[in-house]
């Protein structure tokens, strides 16, 4: 075991248990129901068409888009019930979708009959491949952007690797193979704190927990449970990576994972034995080698890190961490990182107008979020506001407020961030914009440059989600940028 604070242990680590195709074959005429007809409920009902399941689906919503999908399904074999619908008769295994609350009827059904409940993730690890591994990473922020840069140094080190979750490719399409094509042999998975809450198996080969802050909590019920759901990542045998910066995550590698497997930590300060780090201008890492006690590799600049922001440069680290826990080279992360192209809507550096920086980052959809895209600039004029989700502001503000030259609130939830800045930073100029239509968008950019002086950063990081004004983060930083482009 390596001790928590960082010191060495041996560094090979256990591929995780076996696949069961006994799972796979079970499925033939099994009556199986998919809870949810979103992002994963479509693949999860192809897969169990293809296992030979009687597959019934039930939402409730009966919108168009849902009865076309529907009528896709139907076509392809699957029972389909739209509008409210108790558990079908005869269900035998239920699938449902990472959204679905643990308190939804079905599922309370389900669970009072003594049925056995599972994710759509928790489906894919049954039915994997005899040796794929799975490289996991689970996080309040960060998760995506860790992902994608673990696919890009695998693949630089010449790994068969896809990114899969939220990131494009569903983890039930990935993990099994083509008609004509063999599954990849390394995942790297992203996995949220809902599909972690319906998994019960799942044993990666090597899993980060790269941060936790309040976030879910309505749907989790607060944060302990939230964060112990997150903690469900590291299983038996599973090598640990954690972030040593973060109370949460170093806690949850030290109680909720395997103590017979390595832990090593990452860190913005300079690294310990055992651990990756930074030192001076370059990412280091003392655990994945010979002697971490005395030897270290250099693995890139934080130069390579695009953007360069701290916790930026923490996602590259947990990235780095994972990849070189399967043996890739310390070339390949450099590699990897220069490959690596930054999701739209993080960080994403608009242009500058009339001195002006304009920067995106509508993914900020937490605080935790909001304040480490906020620690990346000395004077901001910021853009917030939506969905709080009853988040608390008041430390995200204090600790922001000598960044603040001014702000520009929008959204429904505005009151709790401008008591905030009203008592944390008083010096800041605050203009509120009451509408709440999705074509509010040009005057909160026109109000924030009206405030904004040359060598500013007009930031986007609401640290709210965006359903009261937008159809997600992703339209509301379209629209964003749409606007800074008209003033351009």
């Amino acid at each position: 075991m390596t001790p928590a604070d960082g010191s060495p242990a041996p560094t090979p680590a256990p591929s995780g248990a076996p696949a069961d195709p006994a799972f796979g074959a079970a499925l033939k005429d099994r009556p199986v129901c998919v809870a949810g007809l979103g992002v994963s409920g479509p693949p999860v009902a192809r897969v169990l068409l293809a296992h030979g399941a009687r597959v019934s689906v039930v939402d409730a919503r009966e919108d168009d888009a849902t009865l076309e999908t529907a009528r896709r399904l139907r076509a392809e074999g699957a029972r389909v019930l739209l509008g409210e619908h108790t558990l079908p008769e005869g269900t035998d295994l239920v699938v449902t979708s990472p959204g679905w609350r643990p308190d939804a009827p079905l599922l309370v059904q389900a669970g009072e009959a003594g049925i056995e409940v599972i994710g759509d993730v928790e489906l894919a690890w049954r039915l994997r491949p005899a040796g794929q591994r799975w490289l996991a990473v689970t996080g309040t922020n960060g998760k995506t952007t860790t992902v994608r840069m673990l696919e890009a140094m695998l693949r630089a080190d010449g790994r068969d690797a896809v990114a899969v979750g939220n990131v494009g490719t569903p983890v039930v399409e990935a993990a099994l193979p083509g008609e004509s094509d063999p599954a990849p042999a390394l995942l790297a998975v992203e996995l949220s704190s809902f599909q972690l809450h319906w998994s019960s198996t799942i044993a990666p080969h090597a899993a980060a927990v790269l941060n936790v802050a309040p976030d879910h909590l309505d749907w989790h019920g607060g944060l302990e449970p939230y964060a112990l759901a997150k903690g469900r990542i590291y299983a038996p045998g599973t090598l640990r990576v954690a972030n040593a910066d973060d109370p949460w995550s170093s806690h949850l590698a030290e109680t909720a994972g395997d103590p017979g497997t390595p832990l090593h930590g990452f860190t913005l300060a300079t690294p310990r034995a055992g651990q990756l780090g930074v030192v001076e201008d370059l990412l280091v890492d003392r655990a994945f080698v010979a002697d971490p006690h005395s030897g270290a590799e250099e693995l890139a600049g934080l130069a390579d890190v695009v953007p360069a922001a701290p916790h930026n440069v923490a996602n590259a680290l947990a990235a780095a961490a994972l990849a070189r826990s399967v043996g890739a080279a310390p070339a390949a992360v450099r590699a990897g990182l220069a490959a690596f192209a930054p999701e739209p809507h993080r960080m994403a550096r608009l242009g500058s107008v009339a001195g002006v920086d304009y920067v995106d980052d509508s993914k900020a959809t937490n605080p935790h979020a909001a304040a480490a895209a906020l620690s990346a600039f000395a004077s901001v004029v910021w853009v917030a506001g939506g969905l709080l989700k009853g988040a608390e502001v008041e430390d995200l503000v204090r600790e922001a407020a000598p960044r603040l030259r001014a702000a520009v609130l929008m959204g429904r939830d505005r009151e709790p961030l401008r008591e905030a800045l009203a008592r944390y930073a008083p010096g800041a100029e605050v203009v509120e914009i009451g509408a709440l239509g999705d074509d509010a968008m040009p005057e909160v950019v026109a109000a924030a440059a009206g405030l904004a002086r040359p060598g500013d950063t007009v930031l986007l990081a609401p640290a709210a989600a965006s359903m009261d004004m937008f159809t997600d983060y992703k339209d509301r930083g379209r629209r964003f940028a749409a606007a800074v482009a008209a003033r351009g």
